[in-house]
């Protein structure tokens, strides 16, 4: 069971979009897919049409309830919801250990799934270290813009800092461009930045950008992914090629 964090500490750059596209192609590739919400915003909950008010993995991380009591079956995939509490997860999770709640809990559904993908919030507290410590790799989505480059540093530092004391076998699959528009010179200026950061954090840049596409947006709206909605959109292809990529391995 490989587990897959799809982080950034930037709101707004398709993190949570990445996580569906990503669950629902592997599943068209038939592999068994957990989605898991660790976002207090609950937008992979109601994209999955989820009822977020059931427990979740709030209340499994602080041991209230088993995985297998919490995860639900929706048309799009089993799934972990997510809680507004989870806002206050720094605040509630303070014994020795809080940062092993996800992983340890994940040891109970091993053999069920193939993959583990895992929306984080943009905060880099005790929940993303906890998504970081039960994950095997992290893919970092960002935009072809100025703002996407701030915080890097910090990012890459948190997973860092994961690396050494949580989880020595975590690493950073790749970065991959989102909502991407080549027209404006920015646009490839900042790709070509964006290869330049990749290379720093010591892994790849994906070939492939999402490119910006109404359908994504659309598909969020009606409650579905990408590939259901809009199959030969330019995201679906774009999506299905980062998969691709994705499976092949890379640094």
């Amino acid at each position: 069971m490989k587990v897959i964090s799809i982080l950034n500490r930037k709101g707004g750059v398709g993190k949570t979009a990445t996580v569906q596209a990503l669950g629902a192609g592997l599943q068209k590739k038939g592999k068994r897919v957990l989605f898991i919400d660790l976002d207090s915003q609950l937008n992979l909950s109601y994209g999955m049409k989820a009822n977020w008010r059931a427990p979740g993995s709030m209340e499994v991380l602080q041991r209230e309830v088993e995985p297998a009591e919490a995860i639900q079956h929706t048309e799009q995939g089993d799934i972990l919801t997510a809680s507004e509490g989870l806002a206050t997860a720094d605040i509630k999770l303070t014994e020795t250990g809080k940062e092993y709640r996800l992983k340890e809990a994940l040891e109970a559904v091993k053999g069920k799934y193939d993959y583990v993908i895992i929306d984080t919030p943009a905060q880099l507290g005790i929940v993303t270290v906890n998504a970081l410590t039960a994950s095997d790799s992290v893919v970092i989505p960002v935009q072809a813009e100025a703002y996407s480059l701030m915080g890097f540093n910090q990012l890459y530092a948190a997973i860092d800092t994961v690396k050494k004391y949580c989880n020595s076998k975590l690493k950073i699959d790749g970065v991959l461009i989102t909502r991407f528009d080549k027209r404006p010179v920015i646009g490839r200026d900042m790709q070509e930045n964006m290869q330049i950061i990749a290379e720093q954090l010591h892994t790849r840049l994906y070939t492939r950008p999402i490119r910006e596409c109404v359908a994504v947006k659309e598909a969020q709206a009606l409650q579905t992914n990408i590939f259901d909605y809009a199959p030969r959109s330019n995201a679906a292809e774009d999506y299905a090629a980062f998969i691709e990529e994705l499976l092949k391995g890379g640094k």
